[in-house]
């Protein structure tokens, strides 16, 4: 209870409340003895009207008019003349005086302070001025003890009041805090608990309904987060079970290929020019196709496998990807190029390098083909101290923006109507196992460009070329 939130509320409600009425019950006091020194001055100089209305007046009905006054002696002070009306003995010296003629409040604090602590049977002389003119100084003398009894009695009626204030705010206070504050997190914590068993479920997304603006906006933020969780985890699962169904298919697709490679080697023997020109990047073709299946099957038990770096002729594999792409676009007007300084020898896995360079030319062809126009693909290679530089340029309408923002992310980020958006995924995440980046350089109406970057390091390179 006292660890909740409502419970913590209800105690500090409490003690605030009990601050406050202290801040309250100080002051008060102090004006209390302020209205009992007035009170006394008040009663001692109607008691005086007496004696001045007959100057002889008995011992016992003085005694009796101090007894009804409360006081002592009776001093007042009319037309300059200093006179004691009343007197009787006082048991004992004057202690102290308190001049009542418009006092300063802290002095009143201050002094009504002290004397609630002291206990001593004290005599006090108090000034004050007498009431309706009646003189211009009045003085009496008077004991402690009646004041402080009244002061007592006066500060335990405040604290018993405080008390009950107390009690009845901080209740009222614990039983709002509890309906408009305290029960709508909790309907929060118990949607957050039956989402965490079944985070699939749509159905468990908080619906916003806090009339409470803060917590409004808690639900709003915690029902977007459970949005996008639920999308994620959809997604995921989606992704294994394609995950499942591409190495399935991979599997038996590789088995096919591998039969596919032993025809090749007849067509290698044919006489026709035309087929023992084209028989080597069948071969090769078929090679690919057999990696990447084998690639897949590791790719659907762990990740993408490392590169297996090598330097390799760059112009060796685009001048592959271009033939490849050539047969492919068929009657379209499209044409290709490629700029690829001779001798240049780049640090990578030759496959992995012709899917980045592949899928990048796969797609500026689709795009173009798509537009219905005609268009030029080129792949231009270029070096400097640091990198090897690959950009890949179409004359295509360049990528939409709903691509541009969720851009090499899988399923996400398909440039052409129906595309999955995993070629862009699949190029980026083999460049950076290659310690490099594929960069949007830029897309609009004249077309797109991407950059791969290769770096030069310092590390053991096989002399190899592929």
């Amino acid at each position: 209870m006292l660890n909740s939130l409502s419970g913590r509320f209800l105690i500090l409600t409490t003690v605030f409340v009990l601050i406050a009425e202290l801040l309250i019950f100080v002051p008060s006091v102090a004006r209390f003895r302020e209205d009992y020194f007035l009170n006394r001055l008040e009663r001692a100089q109607i008691a005086s009207l007496t004696l001045l209305a007959d100057d002889m007046i008995m011992p016992e009905l003085e005694s009796e008019l101090l007894k009804n006054a409360g006081v002592y002696n009776v001093v007042l002070r009319r037309d300059e003349v200093r006179q004691l009306i009343l007197s009787s003995p006082i048991p004992a010296p004057i202690h102290k005086t308190f001049d009542m003629r418009d006092p300063p409040a802290w002095m009143l604090i201050r002094d009504a302070m002290i004397g609630l602590w002291d206990t001593e049977e004290r005599v006090f002389r108090v000034i004050g001025n007498p009431v309706q003119d009646g003189g211009t100084l009045i003085e009496i003398t008077l004991p402690s003890a009646p004041l402080r009894e009244a002061l007592i009695d006066y500060g335990i009626h405040i604290l018993i009041l405080s008390a009950i204030i107390s009690i009845v705010t901080a209740g009222l206070l614990f039983l709002a805090v509890r309906r408009f504050i305290v029960k709508p997190i909790k309907g929060v914590v118990d949607h957050m608990q039956a989402y965490a068993k079944a985070p699939e479920d749509a159905r468990l997304i908080i619906m916003p309904n806090a009339g409470v603006t803060e917590l409004r906006e808690a639900e709003e933020a915690l029902a977007s987060l459970q949005t996008q969780l639920t999308g994620a985890l959809k997604q995921k699962e989606r992704l294994a079970q394609l995950g499942g169904a591409v190495s399935k298919i991979s599997h038996d697709l590789r088995n096919i290929l591998t039969s596919a490679v032993l025809f090749t080697d007849r067509i290698d023997a044919s006489e026709d020019p035309t087929v023992r020109r084209l028989a080597p990047k069948l071969v090769n073709s078929i090679t690919r196709a057999v990696n990447l299946c084998e690639s897949t099957l590791t790719f659907g038990r762990a990740e993408e496998p490392a590169p297996r770096l090598t330097r390799m002729s760059l112009a060796e594999t685009v001048d592959d990807v271009i033939a490849g792409e050539r047969l492919a676009v068929g009657d379209h007007d499209m044409s290709f190029s490629e700029d690829i300084p001779m001798g240049m020898n780049v640090r990578a896995d030759a496959e992995q390098l012709y899917r980045v360079i592949g899928n990048l030319v796969r797609n500026a062809r689709q795009a173009i083909v798509a537009s219905g126009k005609p268009g030029e693909i080129s792949v231009v290679g270029s070096e400097n101290d640091t990198f090897w530089q690959i950009a890949v340029t179409d004359t295509g309408p360049g990528l939409p923006k709903a691509a541009q923002e969720h851009l090499f992310k899988a399923f996400q980020g398909g440039t052409t109507s129906g595309g999955s958006g995993l070629g862009l995924a699949i190029a980026a995440e083999l460049v950076r196992g290659h310690g490099g980046r594929l960069d949007l350089d830029r897309t609009d109406e004249r077309g797109t460009r991407f950059v791969i970057s290769l770096p030069k390091s310092d590390l053991t390179l096989s002399p190899t070329i592929v």
